[in-house]
């Protein structure tokens, strides 16, 4: 369990209408900073993989908390495994970066953009936000890039997308889904 709370009182009733969550990314946001600071004082080292010995052909990923609101995961990033670009459905998102470096690529209307974030940054995902994570193969850390990521309401579906001739997003597929940030084979 995190060990502060995670979600903002000054919420207005009428601002939770148009919201899926009580929780607003800057909730999000701390609550994925106190879980990267968490994960790196050793208060998750009994849900990490079997000895600390993180897989290096695969990602992997673990539920650090979860309740009604809140999902948190920790996930490992590795070479020449990407997500494919997607959405997180009716969930808004956010991550901090623990060591290494991640390469995002989001969808901004008519074209990807690339945006690169490194150890202790941060990013919010509101809704319809499509993107592409991976490990950026310029990290100069050895073993996989590590992030902390924030889902709320916790994951339910995702869907997956194609950048069609015409520089427009087609969607590919849906799937139901408690796990985040799947990676493509």
């Amino acid at each position: 369990m995190l060990s502060t709370p995670v979600f903002s009182a000054s919420s207005s009733p009428r601002s939770l209408a148009t919201s899926p969550t009580r929780l607003r990314p800057h909730d999000l946001l701390r609550s994925t900073d106190q879980g990267a600071s968490d994960v790196l004082d050793g208060r998750f080292d009994h849900l990490l993989p079997d000895g600390g010995r993180w897989p290096t052909d695969e990602r992997w990923a673990g539920r650090l908390h979860s309740d009604d609101d809140l999902d948190l995961w920790l996930i490992s990033w590795v070479p020449d495994r990407a997500t494919e670009l997607h959405d997180h459905a009716g969930s808004l998102g956010a991550m901090t970066v623990l060591s290494g470096s991640l390469l995002e690529y989001r969808w901004a209307g008519t074209e990807l953009k690339r945006r690169r974030l490194g150890a202790g940054d941060q990013a919010a995902f509101p809704l319809g936000w499509v993107h592409d994570v991976m490990h950026d193969p310029a990290s100069t850390i050895t073993g996989p890039t590590l992030s902390v990521h924030a889902y709320s309401p916790p994951l339910t579906a995702m869907s997956y997308y194609e950048v069609t001739d015409r520089s427009t997003l087609r969607r590919t597929r849906s799937e139901l889904t408690d796990e985040p940030e799947k990676a493509a084979l």
